[in-house]
């Protein structure tokens, strides 16, 4: 089983960028496919960003396409959302994810361990 912490939220003004990070502990983090969601006041948890258990391949959002980019460091165990081009429609919390598999899926249900989400609130 691991651990998963989120850090790297806050508020920026649209057109901005802000980097998240998801830490992991407790067992070996390089074995698992990872994932990023949000989840807007009001509305579902959705998929943002996953990335399998050495990189490639990546998946996307179609509204984050081309604005985020998703990465990992195994050898640090920490997992990474670059955002650029913020928008106040990417005002969510944001959770990281990952499942026991290596491939990274879109799908909410197909992970099996959450943290405890991060806030970003993007101001136009």
């Amino acid at each position: 089983q691991v651990q998963l912490v989120e850090s790297g939220g806050g508020s920026v003004q649209a057109g901005g960028s802000l980097r998240l990070s998801c830490a992991g502990s407790g067992h070996t983090f390089s074995i698992y496919a990872m994932g990023w969601f949000r989840q807007a006041p009001g509305k579902e948890r959705e998929f943002v960003a996953g990335i399998s258990w050495s990189g490639p391949p990546t998946y996307y959002g179609d509204s984050v396409k081309g604005r985020f980019t998703i990465s990992r460091d195994n050898a640090k165990n920490t997992m990474y959302l670059q955002m650029n081009s913020l928008k106040p429609e990417d005002t969510a919390v944001y959770y990281c994810a990952a499942r026991d598999t290596r491939i990274a899926t879109t799908i909410l249900s197909g992970y099996d361990y959450w943290g405890q989400g991060t806030q970003v609130t993007i101001s136009s």
